[in-house]
């Protein structure tokens, strides 16, 4: 379709699903990356995040009607954002855009994306 958006062609919500749970799943033994989650449950934080990704790639608009804008910055500003984080991060995601197993470019467009992210996050050396 030529309107589709990008949460539609690479399959709406349960791709996305599929995403955010391969990648907590990785945070979740992580020795890095666990600590920075307080809350014992991920669950919080997954719903956090798929509504977030939904949103941004033109799902739903669950993520501002129930949080506000997404203040990437200030909203990980409490947390030690270090570069080993990050690369931590990265190596979760890689893990977790490998498993959809998408066409190149969606692939490439959703692991950009996620490179960038990550990368301007960093807050501490």
């Amino acid at each position: 379709m030529e309107n589709e958006s990008f949460y539609q062609s690479v399959g709406g919500h349960p791709t996305f699903v599929k995403l955010i749970d391969v990648f907590y799943d990785g945070v979740a033994d992580d020795e890095i990356l666990r600590p920075m989650y307080p809350e014992e449950d991920l669950e919080p934080a997954k719903e956090r995040f798929l509504m977030f990704l939904e949103q941004y790639w033109g799902g739903p608009k669950t993520y501002s009607e129930t949080r506000g804008h997404p203040r990437l910055r200030m909203r990980h500003h409490p947390y030690q954002v270090t570069p080993a984080a990050r690369d931590r991060w990265l190596l979760h995601m890689r893990h977790a855009i490998d498993s959809l197993e998408l066409p190149p470019l969606q692939e490439a467009t959703l692991w950009d994306y996620m490179e960038r992210a990550a990368h301007s996050l960093v807050n501490s050396a």
